[in-house]
Parts: C-alpha cells; sequence; structure tokens
C-alpha cells in the first residue's frame, strides 16, 4: 500500500494547489503523511455524513471538492459541527483532501465531467486559462449536442442524467428555441453570463441562479439558462476523479480501491410545483 503522502502527491499532480483561485482552500486538512491507504472515498463535500460514510468503509483518505474550512476557522472543537467531523476523522485515522477550483479549470475538470454525464461533446473552455499553452484548461467549457433539441426537452434530459434532487432543473427562456450549443459550468455560474452570450451558445447550464441576474440576462439576449442543483453539477466529477485515480494506482501498482460516495447531500430536501394560476395565488 502507499503512504498517504505518495497519494496526496499524485492528487496535487492532477489538480495543481497553485492554480487554485486566492480565495479558494485546498490541499490536506488532516492527515499524517506516513499513515497507509488502500480505500479512499470521493464527495462533493465534507459534511458528517460523509464522514461517517468513510468509517464504515474503512477509507483513509477522503478526497472531496467543496473545502471544510473555506473562510478559516480559529478552532475545531467537536461542538462545532465542521469540529466534529475533524474529531471524527483524525480518530479514526482518515484524512482529508480537498481539491476546489484547481479542479474546476483542471484538464479535465468539473465541468468535462458535467458535459460528460449529459453526453455533450467538448469543444473547449469556456473561460481559457491564459498559461496553458494547449487551450484546454479553463473555468466551464463550450460544447456542442450530436442532436438539437428544445429547451424543454434539453432541460428534461439534464434533469434525467443528473442526480436526482429536490429541486431538479429549471430553465429560462423559450421552452420550444432549439438547443444547438451548450455552456456548462459546475457550481454557481451567475457570474460568466458574458463569457456564454460571447461563446455564442443557445443555453448556458450551470448552478446556483439569482433572479436578477437571470431576470437581466434573458432581457439581453436570446441565451437560456438553465439552473440546476449544486451539488447535482458537481457530482459528476467525483466519478471522473476516482477513475483518474484508479489509473494512477494501477500504473504504480498502488491497489487502491476507490469509491463514489452515492450520499446526497444537497441541503434542499422537498420541492412543491406551483399549482396556482395567476399571480394572486387563486387555485386552480
Amino acid at each position: 500500500m502507499p503512504r498517504l503522502s505518495e497519494v496526496l502527491s499524485a492528487l496535487d499532480a492532477l489538480w495543481p494547489p497553485e492554480r487554485a483561485e486566492s480565495w479558494d482552500a485546498v490541499g490536506t486538512v488532516c492527515g499524517d503523511p506516513d499513515d497507509q491507504v488502500d480505500r479512499v472515498l470521493f464527495a462533493v463535500d465534507p459534511v458528517q455524513e460523509i464522514a461517517d460514510e468513510a468509517v464504515r468503509l474503512g477509507a483513509q483518505l477522503v478526497v472531496t471538492h467543496h473545502p471544510l474550512y473555506l473562510r478559516g476557522t480559529t478552532t475545531v472543537a467537536a461542538g462545532t459541527f465542521k469540529g466534529r467531523v475533524v474529531h471524527t476523522l483524525i480518530r479514526h485515522g482518515i484524512a482529508l483532501h480537498v481539491a476546489h477550483t484547481n479542479a474546476d479549470t483542471a484538464d479535465p475538470g468539473v465541468s468535462d465531467a458535467l458535459a460528460g454525464a449529459l453526453d455533450l461533446r467538448v469543444v473547449g473552455p469556456l473561460v481559457p486559462d491564459p498559461t496553458d499553452l494547449l487551450g484546454r484548461r479553463g473555468l466551464g467549457r463550450v460544447c456542442e449536442l450530436d442532436h438539437p433539441l428544445p429547451l424543454r426537452e434539453f432541460t428534461a434530459l439534464a434533469a434525467a442524467r443528473l442526480p436526482a434532487t429536490a429541486q431538479g432543473v429549471r430553465a429560462a427562456g423559450d421552452p420550444d428555441a432549439l438547443v444547438r450549443t451548450v455552456a456548462v459550468s459546475g457550481g454557481s455560474g451567475d457570474g460568466l453570463f458574458g463569457q456564454a452570450r460571447a461563446a455564442g451558445v443557445d443555453a448556458f447550464l450551470t448552478a446556483d441562479l439569482r433572479h436578477h441576474p437571470v431576470s437581466e440576462a434573458v432581457q439581453q439576449s436570446p441565451l437560456a439558462l438553465l439552473d440546476a442543483a449544486h451539488w447535482a453539477t458537481e457530482w459528476p466529477w467525483c466519478t471522473q476523479a476516482a477513475a483518474q485515480l484508479d489509473e494512477i494506482s494501477d500504473r504504480n501498482g498502488w491497489g487502491l480501491r476507490t469509491h463514489v460516495s452515492r450520499t446526497v447531500t444537497d441541503p434542499w430536501t422537498a420541492h412543491a410545483a406551483s399549482t396556482a394560476t395567476d399571480h394572486s395565488g387563486a387555485p386552480n
């Protein structure tokens, strides 16, 4: 079995921490570099449910997309929910490693996995990394559909292909407009409307869309917007990342066993479709 330090070096080669945004908190949160590793669990969120799953699995390493302490902290006391996660992991000899914005812009990255889940053909990055001479790294991806679909059908396709959440997928735009090209960006993407318009795509699929930016965006152009659950747009990366580590493990003869958590950690748990016929709230 490899030591934790060897596995972490491999992960840093896949997603170099220096490529993370300056505000981000990536890398190793806890773990003894001399410990041995044979099971690795991939997940989106470093929450208690994932820590407990790692304990049940007998994993020695958890790799998550979201940071545990994005804004720093002055305590890891077990009386706080994040501190409890740290205590659970350390008590059971489990390391935690985070790949966030450095995984977003990687090649392949979070948006490649999102595009793959929707069977989209990636053309290139939505926001290219100027340091990448090959032009393959960057934030988001510009994609093509094999066959054009009306927006309503593409929205249904996204809802069917992404992990099920209470939110599902909602769309803004003409439901009958044909979608031939799509930009995708896993996670919060309402700051990329301008780039999506500049790319000339028919639709942009991302997460965490807010009323005012969407209202203004649909007034400015015919670009359709699709809003999926944040967790759902990033979960496909876990499978992609596990496969990348599997390849490294096979090449080095490590014999690692990788697992992808199916635990839904999206915070929204219920959704009710509107039934009123007008703004007054009068029932059908």
